[in-house]
């Protein structure tokens, strides 16, 4: 079974199984499990079922398998002439989440 599911920001079509990465899910450890209730559309072919805008009752189980970092970006700003350059650097706090259960 399929399910569009929306979390940290952003949607994802998934199946069970499926690993995503995502916005880390805050206060969370490794190992903990975390119910994903914004289900925009679940099923496949007949079943298929679209909420307005989540379906009430359907829910994702995910089980969070690790708490990363993403890679380095590095920001850098200069004014031609002037004598101004600026340096920053941003790495994002990510989870990898895995799919463990669809309920509809």
């Amino acid at each position: 079974m399929k399910a569009t599911i929306k979390t940290q920001g952003q949607q994802f079509t998934v199946t069970e199984g499926d690993i995503l990465i995502v916005n880390r899910y805050p206060n969370t450890v490794a190992g903990a499990i975390v119910e994903i209730k914004d289900v925009l559309a679940t099923g496949e072919g007949e079943s298929f079922k679209v909420g307005t805008p989540t379906l009430p009752g359907a829910s994702v189980s995910a089980k969070i398998l690790e708490n990363k970092r993403g890679d380095k970006v590095i920001v850098f700003k200069k004014k031609k002439r002037k004598g101004m350059e600026r340096k920053r650097g941003h790495r994002q706090e990510l989870s990898v989440i895995k799919i463990e259960s669809i309920t509809a």
